[in-house]
């Protein structure tokens, strides 16, 4: 590393990252793909087999990317609508990615998160809606694209849920085709976009990017946007946004990134998102406080979504560490993250807990505890 980088950095890794967040970053911009929504169990677009543009293939699409035509959507707008019923927000949780994302924004480390979905994740994991740029738009507003008529958000993700039924007569209501306010392919990105990019980037301090291809643009040229002293982070399965040999990015003026200089301030961490920011997290000395708002927004995104509190204890338990855990400090520990808006039912537990021995998800380790006091277990689990 250069001396200048040396001063920014003190190593060109992620405990370098770790050390500069802790001690100098104070506006940092997270750039966000569809990778970070995955374990949530929203497939990404472009990953062969598993990916919604492979899926999308008994649609009988021109092309995979047509979902998202304003012109095919007028001729045929099942499949959006389709498609918008199984990525609506509320039915996911928010994966520990978005939870790190908040635990940034508590920190007042987040300036700003630029997101390329539009499954509003980030909102439903605690982000001030302020800190967000929805770069592609999302579901929080909807309108008629025949009247320009505002409609309400609620009222078309009702419709939608209900199928073909529903967003037909919500069409009929309101004289033309309703959608959520997603940028479509040929649209204009949202004013809110443009208006950010400047001021944002040349505060920003440190620029981290998940989860994302760096594909589409404009947004993936963002990451050129910020000064050369600015330290870059990517947490992604692969390498992603290197234009060094690509023509027609040096045409343009994209550097991208710069993983093999040995002076460089760019760092690739390549994991699954979940992963990268456990990782982050743990040099941080925060991975414990980032847990528990995982555990805290399961149990209350399960609670607001009816789910019975054997999936969310069940949730609980398969988060608990693979070292043995004293039972008292289990129930404790589930009492701490238990939502204060369902009574804690320790019976239940009790059971449940019984349950998974029986069931050989946990291992009994031992079944006597000082003076019998309690009937105490120490657990790990398989």
């Amino acid at each position: 590393m250069s001396n200048d980088s040396q001063n920014i950095l003190y190593s060109p890794n992620l405990s370098g990252i770790a050390k500069y967040i802790s001690d100098s970053a104070k506006n940092i911009i997270v750039m966000v793909g569809a990778g970070i929504s995955v374990s949530a169990g929203i497939p990404d677009f472009r990953t062969p087999g598993t990916g919604l543009y492979s899926k999308l293939e008994s649609y009988n699409l021109p092309y995979p990317e047509a979902i998202f035509s304003l012109d095919f959507f007028r001729n045929n707008p099942e499949p959006f609508y389709t498609l918008a019923k199984e990525i609506y927000p509320g039915l996911h949780c928010p994966t520990p990615t978005h939870y790190f994302l908040k635990l940034l924004q508590d920190k007042n480390k987040l300036l700003r998160v630029y997101t390329q979905n539009i499954d509003s994740l980030e909102s439903i994991a605690g982000l001030d809606k302020s800190k967000i740029i929805a770069a592609h738009g999302n579901f929080d507003t909807a309108s008629c694209i025949d009247t320009g008529e505002i409609v309400n958000p609620e009222e078309v993700r009702k419709n939608i849920l209900l199928g073909k039924e529903g967003w037909s007569k919500m069409n009929a209501k309101y004289g033309g085709l309703v959608k959520p306010d997603i940028v479509f392919f040929g649209e204009n990105l949202p004013k809110k976009f443009f208006d950010n990019i400047n001021d944002d980037f040349s505060k920003c301090d440190l620029l981290i990017v998940m989860g994302t291809s760096l594909k589409v643009n404009p947004f993936a040229s963002l990451i050129d946007n910020v000064s050369d002293t600015t330290p870059r982070l990517l947490i992604n399965r692969e390498k992603v946004g290197q234009y060094s040999d690509d023509i027609l990015s040096n045409i343009v003026g994209l550097r991208g990134f710069d993983f093999d200089n040995p002076n460089t301030l760019d760092i690739a961490l390549l994991k699954d998102c979940d992963d990268g920011v456990k990782q982050l997290a743990n040099k941080l000395g925060w991975l414990s406080q980032l847990e528990k708002l995982v555990y805290k927004g399961r149990v209350t995104f399960n609670i607001n979504n009816s789910i019975p509190k054997k999936t969310y204890l069940q949730y609980i338990l398969d988060q608990l560490s693979d070292t043995p855990i004293d039972y008292i400090i289990l129930i404790n520990k589930i009492k701490d993250i238990w939502s204060e808006d369902n009574e804690f039912d320790e019976t239940y537990v009790i059971k449940s807990i019984i349950r998974g021995i029986k069931e050989h998800r946990i291992e009994q380790i031992i079944v006597k505890t000082e003076k019998n006091k309690y009937k105490g277990h120490q657990y790990k689990l398989i």
